[in-house]
């Protein structure tokens, strides 16, 4: 495993993703579409997952305009989505595409900024759903998709408030922590059993729409943009990491 210095500025090769199959959630917009255009330039056949077709629509005919493997649009909402709906995700994938190289759970929502004490029990629900519960179930339903994979990765994006609780991050915070301990746990299930491997990513103080309304009042100019912090990511997707299983990484340095 590299270290995090070296993580933060791995490079790539050209062809790092060739041959590759990804699916990225949240790929319409911010990290997941800066990800999928990144994996697609790595030579990776990426399934943009997301819940506006509008979005994914946009990001693939830019990867179709730069010359790159035709992705795949799958719309899905992963507050609304059930087992059956993750089950036929991944007899799709098998039957059209034969396995699965690469899941990056990039969708989230931030839910409210406000003391527990205070949290409605609805966005509580909501958030959770979202950040936690959907991606636990379409890990599960990847999965013999992933393990036809020879060398298969799950990325779970995390979270400095998963690491350490901050007043009022409310359910995102919780939910992160979740994550956290799901990749543990997954990842020593899945230690020395096959060619699957799972990790988080926390991407740190980076310029997306979630962070705007995290903090409004700050300036998105001084942040790291989606498409700076790749490099963590393409490592994680990429046959230079086989080795990393149930770790959490820092896309920036702190």
């Amino acid at each position: 495993m590299l270290s995090a210095e070296q993580i933060i500025h791995y490079q790539p090769s050209a062809d790092l993703l060739n041959k590759r199959i990804i699916l990225i959630t949240g790929a319409g917009d911010g990290i997941g579409k800066a990800a999928a255009l990144a994996c697609a330039a790595a030579g990776a056949k990426v399934i943009l997952a997301g819940r506006t077709v509008a979005k994914l629509e946009q990001v693939y005919d830019l990867i179709t305009a730069a010359g790159q493997q035709e992705p795949v649009i799958y719309p899905i909402d992963l507050e609304g989505a059930t087992g059956d709906d993750y089950d036929e995700l991944c007899v799709n994938i098998i039957d059209q595409l034969g396995r699965l190289d690469g899941l990056l759970h990039n969708a989230g929502i931030l839910g409210q900024r406000t003391p527990l004490s205070n949290y409605r029990q609805d966005v509580w629900d909501r958030v959770m759903q979202v950040n936690v519960t959907a991606q636990f179930q379409m890990t599960q339903a990847l999965m013999p998709a992933l393990e036809k994979s020879d060398d298969g990765s799950v990325i779970f994006t995390s979270s400095g408030v998963g690491q350490v609780g901050r007043a009022f991050w409310g359910a995102y915070a919780v939910s992160k922590f979740a994550v956290e301990g799901m990749v543990q746990v997954w990842a020593e299930e899945l230690q020395g059993l096959g060619s699957v491997r799972v990790n988080a990513i926390n991407p740190g103080a980076t310029a997306t729409n979630m962070r705007a309304q995290a903090f409004p009042a700050e300036n998105p100019g001084e942040l790291k943009t989606a498409e700076q912090i790749m490099p963590a990511y393409l490592y994680l997707l990429g046959a230079d990491s086989s080795d990393v299983n149930g770790q959490s990484i820092r896309a920036q340095a702190r």
